[in-house]
């Protein structure tokens, strides 16, 4: 009994990870999108001081400004919102299979691989250079610089 239970929660928690509750009124609750869309009539259009339209001209542009803008994005998100999901869903799961099943394998094969090769580098550095410049050293040990200031 108690392993068909934790069995049930197994699954239901399994598919709550790919259909967990989305927020329909903070849809960006990470904020990646603050400075981008964030475009009102006023970033836009402006009038300064001294050559204004008929306030009937502003109201009506500001009122087509702010409705077509709105409707277009919703039409717009409507027509391609979802075959755009898609793609970008796609195109990160291939990104994610790429990184998971290319990159990580051959970065960790070139890892083991240079490690075999740093080996042998270090040996063939400790056999035959470390000799030469512990004989060199000993040979410019007895050198001695004065430093002598004439006037």
């Amino acid at each position: 009994m108690a392993e068909e239970h934790s069995e049930l929660d197994e699954r239901i928690i399994i598919k709550d990870q790919h259909t967990k509750e989305i927020d329909l009124v903070n849809r960006d609750p990470k904020h990646i999108n603050e400075d981008v869309v964030k475009v009102d009539f006023e970033d836009v259009i402006a009038e300064p001081v001294g050559t204004y339209s008929f306030d009937g001209v502003w109201k009506s542009s500001y009122t087509s400004f702010t409705v077509s803008k709105y409707w277009c994005y919703r039409l717009l998100s409507a027509l391609l919102g979802v075959p755009l999901a898609v793609i970008w869903g796609f195109l990160f799961a291939l990104i994610s299979f790429c990184h998971i099943w290319a990159v990580v394998p051959c970065i960790k094969s070139y890892l083991i691989e240079i490690q075999c090769v740093s080996r042998i580098y270090s040996l063939c550095i400790h056999t035959f250079c470390d000799p030469l410049f512990e004989a060199l050293s000993k040979i410019c040990s007895n050198i001695r610089v004065a430093v002598r200031k004439e006037i």
